[in-house]
């Protein structure tokens, strides 16, 4: 009896030595192609992620690239730099899940979900339908 009362109690010291910090992906991140960046924030108990800088911001003719594969097509107008492309993520279990991710270079929305490596080290994968079904891209911070 002593033996299981210590162990719950080693269990419960141990999570609590280690909380989990639903903030720690606030920041700004480098996607995997090195190409954009993108700001992590919270508003409430949600989380986004928009596009604030994009290795080539400009198309062919020297203008603002726009969201030019929308299926909206108020929307195609919109410039990409901005764009919130991280959407309605809640923190469960040491995972930002129940969110989805846009791609600007198809139009395309998926379901996500975020899980951190490390400190400065993240997974995000994109997928339909169940995880499985996905991809995973491994994002930088940026300090």
């Amino acid at each position: 009896m002593q033996k299981h009362l210590f162990i719950i109690l080693l269990l419960f010291c141990s999570m609590n030595a280690f909380p989990q910090n639903k903030d720690l992906i606030v920041g700004k991140w480098l996607n995997a192609t090195g190409k954009g960046h993108i700001q992590i924030y919270s508003n409430g108990n949600k989380f986004f992620g928009k596009l604030v800088w994009l290795k080539e911001s400009l198309d062919e003719n020297g203008n603002p690239k726009v969201d030019k594969h929308n299926p909206d097509k108020e929307l195609s107008k919109r410039p990409v730099l901005g764009l919130v492309i991280l959407r309605d993520f809640i923190f469960r279990n040491g995972i930002w899940e129940e969110g989805t991710i846009y791609d600007p270079k198809t139009g395309k929305t998926y379901s996500c979900k975020i899980s951190l490596d490390s400190k400065n080290k993240m997974s995000v994968r994109g997928f339909v339908g169940i995880s499985m079904l996905g991809r995973t891209e491994n994002w930088t911070r940026i300090e």
